[in-house]
């Protein structure tokens, strides 16, 4: 694996897209498995059917690119990004001393978007490692960047996302990420109850502003487009209430470019130990 990713580094972004969509959709035709998921969490937003071989596509487009963004040196890696918008939210809230909270989904290309911010200053992740050692090696290889900073998923890693805040720094995390069991509440995602981390909204209660960001992926390997985005409407209210905000902010963003949200992902899976959802209410 980290042979292939190696060779794949060296490949031209146009050329890497154009294979991960050919793997994506061949994973979509060959899996009915993933198939099955892809298509029912697209049904369950109200996305276009006719939208899913793009949304395949745009789902191996991700895996590959990866390749580029980790085993490229930051300069590199950065240069790929040939726009930002809503940069000057992030100037602001750095020229004020206030640490950020980087809302993160698995939207275009998430990976790009911590490696362009660590070359502005100190970043922290929340991370849960692979069980793959492979994939092990690859991730702690590719963030391996001065000022890029990695959070285990526990405890630990709560502290230390709590400290780079105070320090104002930045951190960054994926808040669609399906929690385990005791780290989440079931909430509405698209209509529909999903197991849905606390911590993001917890973080924003520490007084750190919040922005949600995105890479957009750009057609014909051109490179990629960041967003930074203010919530719509400043997040408030109890933990609970942040986090459905959240989610609910998330929404707005998929709904914006629907083909690279990697829809394949179990978001209503329920963790192991947790209680079952409650029971959905006719609409």
């Amino acid at each position: 694996m980290v042979f292939v990713f190696r060779i794949l580094s060296r490949l031209p972004l146009w050329l890497v897209h154009a294979l991960g969509g050919w793997l994506g959709r061949l994973t979509y035709l060959a899996s009915p498995t993933y198939r099955r998921n892809l298509r029912g969490n697209m049904a369950q937003a109200g996305i276009d059917p006719a939208l899913c071989g793009a949304a395949a596509a745009e789902a191996g487009k991700q895996m590959l690119e990866l390749a580029r963004i980790w085993l490229r040196p930051l300069a590199e890696a950065n240069a790929q990004v040939v726009e930002v918008v809503g940069g000057e939210l992030v100037a602001a809230a750095r020229q004020a001393g206030q640490g950020i909270v980087f809302l993160t989904p698995h939207l275009g290309c998430f990976e790009i978007t911590a490696q362009y911010l660590s070359a502005l200053g100190d970043i922290t992740v929340l991370y849960r490692a692979p069980k793959s050692a492979a994939a092990q090696e690859l991730i702690l290889t590719g963030r391996k960047r001065a000022q890029l900073h990695l959070a285990p998923a526990d405890l630990s890693g709560v502290r230390a996302l709590i400290k780079a805040l105070k320090k104002g720094q930045m951190v960054g995390m994926l808040p669609d990420q399906a929690p385990k069991t005791g780290e989440g509440v079931w909430l509405k995602f698209f209509g529909r109850y999903a197991y849905t981390m606390t911590l993001a909204a917890r973080l924003t209660e520490t007084g750190a502003a919040a922005l949600l960001t995105w890479g957009e992926r750009l057609p014909g390997g051109r490179g990629y487009r960041i967003h930074f985005l203010s919530p719509s409407r400043p997040l408030s209210g109890s933990t609970i209430e942040r986090a459905q905000q959240i989610n609910n902010e998330i929404e707005a963003l998929i709904r914006q470019c629907p083909t690279q949200y990697l829809w394949g992902y179990n978001r209503y899976k329920q963790p192991r130990g947790a209680e079952p959802p409650p029971a959905e209410t006719p609409a």
